[in-house]
């Protein structure tokens, strides 16, 4: 292919994320977030039998959901995606934070989509990475595309080995999804929104040590529903 197409076609890519608003700018986007969030979690409890397995839901720590991730490409892939963040402790699931996904890919691809993403921590190591102000996927932590199926067997090295399962949706569809690559990082600009700033670390609101805001209750208690102990 003749080096100025593709040189164009990577400057195109790299502008669509450029342009990408980093923080949210009014409380109202971070309330769409959370609600967008909160959504993608109950599509994906209504599916009759390709949801997450229960082996997982059971013992998952933390859960990262990253609503309508913009993907574009031509030869030249890129992704970014705003996502929220919450964790169990003690059988509680935690207020949230907000955290980016942004990541790469080549290949002859042409055209964009939106998907939705869902990452389950399911250990310690994979919550640890979470409380960083940022990893990568495949490097940083281990990950592995998730099994699908709400009781589907899953092979313990899955739940031993990988730090992250990965997850995706589109067009109705949910399925695992490899994202080896991407990049994950704190965004604490739209977490100090949402919480007025103070003494909000991570790790402080992730360990339960901050009270859900009003406009986050509705993400934490349908991540509640979905994700408990046993069905």
């Amino acid at each position: 292919m003749n080096f100025k197409i593709w040189a164009c076609a990577f400057v195109l890519s790299a502008n669509a994320i450029a342009v990408t608003p980093m923080h949210a700018q009014n409380a109202s986007e971070l309330n769409a977030r959370l609600s967008a969030a909160a959504r993608v979690v109950r599509e994906i409890e209504s599916v009759p039998d390709g949801g997450i397995p229960d082996a997982i839901v059971s013992k998952a720590n933390c859960i990262a959901v990253i609503p309508s991730v913009k993907k574009g490409a031509f030869i030249v892939g890129a992704s970014y995606g705003q996502g929220v963040v919450t964790c169990r402790n003690q059988g509680k699931w935690s207020a949230p934070v907000f955290i980016r996904l942004a990541g790469g890919s080549f290949g002859f691809q042409i055209g964009g989509q939106a998907t939705d993403l869902v990452l389950v921590a399911v250990n310690e190591k994979g919550f640890q990475h979470l409380l960083n102000s940022k990893f990568k996927i495949g490097g940083d932590a281990s990950a592995a595309a998730g099994p699908v199926g709400r009781n589907a067997a899953v092979a313990t090295d899955i739940l031993l080995n990988a730090e992250l399962l990965t997850y995706s949706r589109a067009k109705g569809l949910f399925a695992g999804i490899d994202l080896n690559g991407a990049v994950i990082s704190q965004n604490t600009d739209d977490t100090n929104l949402l919480y007025g700033g103070g003494d909000n670390s991570y790790e402080k609101i992730l360990k339960g040590g901050t009270p859900a805001p009003r406009s986050a209750r509705t993400f934490v208690s349908t991540v509640s529903r979905y994700f408990h102990s046993t069905r």
